[in-house]
């Protein structure tokens, strides 16, 4: 006797439907004292879906292990044993699967994290305010493969609408970290900044010389030019923050070009320059200041150098025909204020 192996006709009626597929972006939290439930409202409103808070030190494995993860926000403010190894791991996977990183790091942690920044899709944050978050989560969610070609026709109408819904999305994010009341850990309180200080400037925390002046090139100077020196460059600094004192800093902030002259005057002083340093003189929210010194080094102005002593920090310094170009406005603007 042959056995019976039709398949049954499904049953209708009773049965309850599936459940729709969640199309959202997938989004995976390693922070530690945090819970699932206070970060659900902030990334509900960001368009994500929630796969969990993971502490740090169960971060590794469930990296290993999680099959598919679209973004991962990684709050790191304070050292730990394991915080370099874990960077690693995430920027790796970051570059393999195309994942969007955020990286929210405190001034003890930010030269590290920037160290091991690989993936031209992760951000950097440093202390960030409830803003600078929201809008770190809308980017990242707008980081989505694209599923085909606009047309010419209709492409300005299409970013003129996903700007609209880009805002709104802000505005929801927004909303849900105002509300947030449990969640203590971090802070987003906008940190000190050097325009809030007395006027006591005495320009960037000086790091020790490393290698010879050589290491240092210096920058070609017009001989009909005066020499310049690394005092000068200083007091013009200084002259910058005492405006302060009269005119609002927020209003007349010039973050790029107060960098721009310190890494000038740290090289006539054949210093190195640490990102936390700088972002120290760009008088600035810190957040604000690692998105200056990721533009200046997309267009080539600064760039990134290894400390030949230790692989955890990154130096930024001048490029070459930045620090010739800074040299030469220098000298043209000394001899008009002459004459």
């Amino acid at each position: 006797m042959m056995e019976d192996f039709s398949y049954a006709r499904p049953q209708t009626g009773s049965a309850a439907p599936l459940m729709p597929r969640d199309e959202r972006a997938s989004l995976l939290v390693v922070a530690d004292r945090m819970e699932a439930a206070d970060l659900e409202p902030v990334a509900n409103a960001a368009g994500f879906r929630l796969l969990g808070v993971t502490p740090s030190a169960d971060a590794p494995i469930r990296l290993d292990l999680q099959a598919q993860c679209d973004a991962i926000l990684f709050f790191c403010p304070t050292m730990n044993p394991l915080l370099e190894r874990l960077l690693v791991q995430i920027e790796t996977q970051a570059i393999q699967n195309g994942m969007a990183v955020i990286l929210v790091a405190g001034l003890a942690t930010v030269d590290l994290a920037f160290a091991c920044l690989r993936s031209p899709h992760s951000q950097l944050l440093c202390n960030p305010d409830r803003t600078e978050l929201a809008a770190a989560l809308v980017a990242a969610g707008e980081h989505r493969p694209a599923n085909g070609q606009v047309h010419e026709i209709d492409r300005e109408g299409a970013r003129l609408q996903q700007l609209s819904e880009e805002v709104g999305r802000l505005a929801r994010t927004l909303d849900a970290l105002t509300e947030r009341t449990r969640m203590a850990v971090p802070s987003f309180d906008l940190g000190p900044r050097i325009s809030d200080r007395p006027s006591d400037y005495i320009g960037m925390p000086a790091l020790a010389p490393i290698g010879a002046p050589a290491d240092f090139p210096a920058p070609t100077v017009d001989k009909a030019a005066p020499a310049i020196t690394a005092t000068q460059v200083r007091d013009l600094l200084r002259a910058r923050r005492i405006r302060a004192d009269f005119l609002p800093g927020d209003l007349f902030a010039d973050p790029a070009w107060d960098m721009m002259l310190d890494l000038l005057a740290a090289r006539l002083e054949h210093e190195r320059v640490s990102v936390s340093s700088l972002c120290i003189a760009a008088a600035v929210p810190p957040t604000t200041a690692l998105r200056w010194i990721r533009t200046l080094t997309d267009k080539g102005m600064v760039e990134r150098q290894a400390d030949p002593h230790d692989g955890r920090r990154v130096f930024i310094a001048l490029a070459q025909e930045a620090a010739d170009a800074l040299t030469r406005w220098f000298g043209a603007s000394r001899r008009l204020l002459a004459t």
